[in-house]
């Protein structure tokens, strides 16, 4: 059976990389005694995968692994096993079981969404709390992005499902399905640019808040959270 594991990412630990994180958590279900399923062949190693990669530096409350188990208790038993192997800077949320039929967690990722903060002393030179909502309003945001095939002109605004100012905090929803990818920096880049500003280095405090899936269409999506096409008990 598949569980989908949700954990958060914080403190220090937001400096070290995503294979960094997959080690860890290879020694983490060893340590737990999860009874994790094994490819075979001459090398075989716990089946386990990632949603998308949390890049260095960024803090996460809605991070998701989905690991393949030969038995279990229940998701409680897995989330008090794991908490108890890890380490301060990585916190077991939840766990549930998956439907055979769900993709696996990287392939469902449709969204994200995030907050985002300056640093004290890194903010923009003009009131830019005031211009989110004329950004956010424009009918397209034409910027270049970097691909691996090099650069591409693609409208941003397409990739911005929602934009808004939470207290001190700019929260935004953005795809971040392989096709589309957008990283909450590129818009801020892109908001600075059309205010005629640059971004300070080191200025952004980014906290990736949720990951979602859609269980819609492309023409009329409906997003939640990646833990949500589980249950805490296993399918019959």
């Amino acid at each position: 059976m598949k569980i989908r594991i949700k954990f958060r990412k914080y403190g220090n630990l937001k400096y070290i990389g995503h294979l960094d994180v997959q080690r860890f958590f290879q020694k983490a279900v060893r340590r737990a005694g999860i009874d994790v399923a094994y490819t075979t062949g001459f090398s075989p190693h716990q089946i386990m995968s990632f949603a998308a990669p949390l890049g260095v530096g960024l803090e996460s409350n809605g991070e998701y692994m989905d690991m393949e188990l030969n038995s279990f208790t229940d998701c409680q038993d897995i989330v008090i096993r794991l908490n108890q192997a890890s380490v301060e800077g990585i916190d077991i949320l939840s766990a549930v079981v998956l439907p055979k039929e769900a993709g696996n967690a990287m392939a469902s990722v449709a969204a994200a969404g995030y907050t985002v903060r300056f640093r004290e002393g890194r903010e923009p030179e003009f009131d830019w709390q005031n211009k989110i909502t004329s950004f956010y309003g424009r009918e397209s945001i034409p910027v270049t992005k970097e691909t691996k095939k090099g650069t591409a002109e693609i409208d941003l605004k397409q990739g911005i499902f929602s934009m808004e100012l939470r207290g001190d905090a700019l929260y935004m929803l953005l795809d971040a399905s392989s096709a589309g990818n957008i990283k909450p920096q590129m818009v801020i880049e892109a908001f600075l640019s059309d205010n005629q500003d640059t971004l300070k280095e080191n200025a952004l405090l980014i906290t990736r808040e949720e990951t979602y899936t859609n269980i819609g269409t492309p023409d009329m999506p409906k997003l939640v959270p990646l833990e949500a096409v589980g249950l805490e008990t296993a399918y019959e």
